[in-house]
């Protein structure tokens, strides 16, 4: 009698993988790393053999067996449902096995698995298998006793029909696509919906390799947003990358998930695996086998990482952070935005008045195209190249930013600081906002700004999803500097240092009266670097009528650093806050020989001029005397030497300018009156007056211009009036036609014009103008257009108007000698009543009416002393303007330009 068969070893374990319908992987529970395991082929039994790609190098499962195919087979019947029967029953169960490895086997032990921990009650897998006709009795085990019982099962199960031996067993093969021609057209046919998949196999942390259904389409898949430590065959995997592998493994190995597929990279298919327990590539994240490499919306990504990287977990044990510790006091601030520089970086002003230049983090602005020759060296940039001009896109970038930010407030929130390398400064890096709107991510959006990518979580933008999401867009809809077809090129010409070309604009320039501009460089208070549109050129412009002080300069050439004048810098920092590139109105006047423009500056309707003479920071030039501007000029200068500001901040009053012209060598005063007949007292006391010489001349032109119209009716609106011109009017007053000067344009077809014969103006419709009689148009006009000299009228508007209606009283329609005193644009004069020999700007002053207006020439000393004298007697008696008291008690010095 032969000894009874010892009892069978039972084992407990894990099923981790199954190969096939009778062959499983089994590993132990892990302890401190990933756990040994066995490839178990079940005893007795063999299943349809699964379906093999053609490759050179077949591994079915990676680590214990190594399947090499130069052919390519199908699935036998059964062999898909013969296998999916094992994993849904016991992929990630613990189950009871025994284990049996034959003297000839290299790795493969036999054996026979239960469905949970007790044999006696738990499933038989291997009967359950025949019993469904999934597998076959092995021919050589069918005589063995102890196998007699699944001869049985497999009997029934054949008798039944059941999997292999049914009919249709050929209908059970399935047809797999085993090639993607095209990836990214693949990709796009899915249109991110999810799609169902079976993890087939984990080459390591973040990549694996999946079956997608129902069409059995095999692929490799990366996780989207991470990277794991990578695992090599040929040599030592990096730290961490087994444990990555494990860590995925235990989880989802051969589980029923769904995938999105995004993208496509190195012709691997990038997406996310979706499971009920949640995102595993934010598990990975959080445990620290895993770096974020950022793809838009993964905020929980990044978050899972930075907790991995404080608990300085696994591959972050060594994790110092390279982010400078920025104060709380810092990180967010206010501030006003005074300067775009290219399309990246702005300067800003705190409400403390700190100045920072600051960059707008993980964006990029337009680049240069690299240029290199053929030994791969780079080409220098062409003679007068512009980066702002010359590299496409960075213009529109600039002027985007620009017509956005410039001049306003912007809530400013510092991401990180950029240390300073390769001979580049520091760099803090921010994210701006200005009315709820990310600058960076709107720059991106329209294609004007490219994200920085970057794996270092700490040297990053905030909100970094965002910009990516926004080039993302830019991209898709082509463009800005997506836009490869659409280049948009600037030819800008630049008069700077050079005369000839300068000379060449001008006549263009002051011809446009005001034309627009933008300041694109500020190099003291009243010199600055202007770009025209309108021309498409850069010119240098100097403000017209006043002194500014010069800022420092550096050294040039060798030659010495030269120190900024007193209040140098203040100006230069004034005119830039209020108008470095901003959009301004210019009126060109004149040229130097350096071919350098003057003129005037106007930005929001203020005259920089002016505006910097107000505050202490220029001083007048004799040039405004002349001009039009030159009342509100001296009304400035008057007023911050008053305040002591500024350039006047130590002025010290000069003495009695009575005193001085006493001992000063008098000049003769030349007096040479003409005979004219006021016609027109303009509300600021200037005046047109006509030489009765010229009376019979103009009589015989009016009779002309009368008679013409006369006898030829102009049609009605057949005019077609354009600003300066020189046409005929219909005076409202006696519906007759004069000469007449348009001055302004409205909407609502009225137009302004000033009859140049007799100085009066008037507003009509463009129904009452004509063109002139044939003859008319050529002779000067016969009124001129004077002030007062020494006069000044009152800057109150009551006074002034009582002032100015006295003046017309006395003069209009009345025949006076006039003298020229100083001759200019309009000339000072002096009025004389032929009949009683009475100054009448004296007898203003003497009546109280107006003040005397200082001018520093020897030759009127005399005239000035008369008027002072009277202004005296005005102010003694208490008449008018100085009926409650001294005003200039109030308004200190009330004299005109210095010199």
């Amino acid at each position: 009698m032969s000894a009874p068969a010892p009892a069978p070893a039972y084992k407990i374990g894990i099923v981790k993988q199954v190969l096939s319908g009778d062959t499983v992987v089994i590993r132990k529970q892990p302890q401190g790393g990933p756990p040994p395991e066995k490839v178990i082929a079940l005893s007795g039994i063999t299943a349809p053999k699964l379906a093999r790609q053609r490759t050179a190098n077949n591994k079915y499962y990676k680590r214990k067996i190594f399947i090499n195919s130069d052919t390519e087979t199908k699935d036998e019947p059964f062999a898909w449902e013969a296998r999916e029967f094992l994993r849904k029953k016991l992929v990630g169960k613990e189950v009871i096995f025994t284990a049996e490895k034959p003297a000839n086997s290299a790795n493969r032990e036999y054996g026979v698995v239960w469905a949970g921990k007790n044999p006696s009650k738990d499933e038989n897998v291997t009967e359950a298998l025949l019993a469904e006709g999934l597998v076959k009795v092995r021919e050589g085990a069918r005589n063995i006793p102890q196998l007699k019982k699944l001869v049985e099962i497999e009997e029934t199960a054949k008798s039944q029909g059941k999997g292999i031996w049914s009919t249709d067993a050929d209908k059970h093969v399935r047809d797999i696509k085993w090639s993607i021609e095209n990836l990214k057209a693949f990709v796009n046919k899915y249109n991110g919906k999810p799609v169902k998949a079976i993890i087939e196999y984990v080459r390591d942390g973040s990549t694996v390799r999946l079956c997608l259904l129902p069409e059995y389409t095999p692929i490799t898949l990366m996780l989207s947003g991470i990277r794991c430590p990578a695992v090599r065959q040929d040599g030592e995997s990096e730290p961490y990358a087994e444990e990555a592998r494990f860590f995925l493994e235990s989880r989802l190995l051969q589980k029923d998930v769904e995938v999105v597929l995004e993208s496509v990279n190195n012709n691997n298919i990038v997406g996310t695996i979706l499971h009920p327990q949640g995102n595993i590539a934010e598990a990975l994240l959080r445990q620290g086998f895993a770096k974020c490499v950022m793809k838009s919306g993964a905020s929980t990504l990044k978050a899972a990482e930075s907790a991995a990287k404080e608990a300085k977990l696994r591959i972050w044990i060594n994790y110092v952070s390279n982010a400078p510790i920025i104060p709380a006091k810092d990180k967010e601030f206010t501030a006003t935005v005074l300067e775009v520089v290219n399309g990246d970086a702005l300067v800003v002003k705190t409400h403390s008045n700190v100045q920072k230049k600051i960059f707008l983090a993980s964006v990029r602005p337009p680049r240069e195209k690299s240029n290199a020759d053929d030994d791969n060296k780079p080409i220098p940039r062409p003679k007068g190249f512009r980066p702002l001009y010359d590299i496409p896109w960075m213009y529109e970038a600039r002027e985007f930013l620009r017509k956005k930010l410039v001049g306003k407030k912007v809530n400013v929130t510092v991401d990180y600081i950029q240390p300073a390398k390769d001979n580049f400064p520091e760099k803090t890096c921010c994210t701006v906002v200005s009315g709820g709107t990310n600058i960076a991510e709107a720059l991106v959006t329209k294609g004007l700004a490219t994200v920085k990518y970057r794996n270092d979580n700490d040297q990053r933008s905030s909100q970094y999803d965002k910009l990516l999401e926004a080039e993302l867009k830019a991209v898709k809809a082509a463009v800005g500097i997506h836009n490869k077809k659409e280049v948009p090129t600037h030819r800008v010409q630049d008069t700077s240092g050079d005369p000839t070309k300068a000379k060449k604009f001008f006549p263009f320039l002051k011809r446009a009266q005001k034309t627009e501009a933008t300041v694109e460089f500020v190099a003291s208070g009243s010199r600055m670097r202007l770009y025209i549109p309108k021309e498409s050129v850069l010119v240098t412009f100097l403000l017209a009528g006043i002194n500014c002080p010069r800022g420092a300069r550096p050294a040039i050439g060798g030659g010495p650093k030269q120190n900024a004048e007193p209040f140098g810098e203040e100006a230069l920092q004034f005119t830039k806050e209020k108008c470095l590139q901003h959009d301004v109105l210019v009126s060109i006047e004149e040229i130097d020989k350096a071919g350098n423009f003057i003129g005037w500056l106007w930005v929001d309707n203020e005259n920089l001029s002016v505006s910097l003479v107000e505050h202490g920071l220029a001083s007048a030039h004799h040039t405004a005397e002349t001009s039009e501007f030159a009342r509100a000029i001296k009304t400035a200068e008057e007023n911050a030497i008053k305040k002591r500001i500024g350039v006047w901040k130590d002025y010290v009053e000069e003495e009695k300018e009575v005193e001085k012209e006493r001992n000063a060598t008098v000049q003769d005063r030349t007096l040479k009156y003409d005979r004219v007949v006021i016609t027109e007292v303009t509300p600021e006391g200037h005046f047109y007056a006509q030489n009765v010489d010229l009376g019979v001349k103009l009589e015989s032109l009016m009779e002309t211009i009368h008679t013409e119209f006369r006898n030829s009716h102009p049609l009605p609106g057949s005019y077609a009036p354009r600003k300066g011109a020189i046409c005929a009017a219909r005076f409202t007053a006696d519906d007759q036609w004069y000469r007449a000067k348009i001055e302004k344009i409205t909407d609502n077809r009225q137009v302004q014009v000033v009859y140049i014969d007799y100085g009066n103006r008037e507003t009509l419709d463009i129904t009452r103008l004509a063109a002139l009689p044939v003859g008319t148009e050529h002779d000067s006009p016969f009124a001129t257009e004077y002030v007062l000299c020494c006069v000044k009228f009152p800057s109150d508007p009551d006074d002034r108007a009582e002032a100015v209606t006295s003046f017309y009283n006395d003069v209009v329609g009345k025949r006076l000698l006039l003298n020229v005193e100083i001759r200019g644009s309009p000339a000072a004069v002096t009025l004389v009543d032929p009949n009683t020999n009475i100054d009448l700007g004296k007898n203003l002053i003497k009546d109280g009416l107006v003040l005397v207006e200082q001018v520093r020439d020897s030759r009127l000393a005399t005239l000035m002393a008369e008027y002072r004298a009277a202004q005296e007697h005005a102010k003694s008696s208490r008449l008018n303007l100085w009926r409650h008291g001294d005003i200039t008690e109030d308004d200190a010095v009330e004299f005109g330009v210095r010199r």
